[in-house]
């Protein structure tokens, strides 16, 4: 049990510090207190709402693993490199595809509420 106490506040302390420190953290925060309530009004059901709101944790999650790879990166070497500029790019275009399912799951679900099919 305490290393489950722990693993949790090692977990906040992750996510206070990333807040603090990353513009794009702090964004998609924001978006996720704006989507919970939000998630109540569009959502047709109790799993649409949960979908709605998973989604947006999922693109934090992402962005959260994107930002560790690019703190890791310039760890290793502060100097441009065209290989590490690959794999930040890769980073980039997983944090894109986690954005674009929240998009098609907000519209779908934005859509359907709105009547349109």
């Amino acid at each position: 049990m305490e290393r489950i106490y722990n693993a949790f506040w090692n977990s906040m302390a992750g996510f206070s510090h990333a807040i603090r420190t990353e513009k794009a953290v702090r964004q998609e925060f924001a978006v996720l207190l704006c989507a919970i309530p939000a998630s109540f009004f569009v959502a047709a059901g109790v799993w649409q709402q949960v979908a709605l709101i998973s989604v947006i944790l999922l693109l934090m999650a992402v962005e959260l693993l994107n930002t560790c790879v690019e703190k890791l990166c310039d760890h290793v070497t502060p100097d441009r490199h065209p290989q590490i500029k690959i794999v930040k790019d890769m980073g980039s275009s997983a944090v894109f595809c986690a954005l674009a399912i929240a998009a098609l799951v907000w519209v779908v679900a934005l859509a359907q509420r709105l009547g349109l099919f």
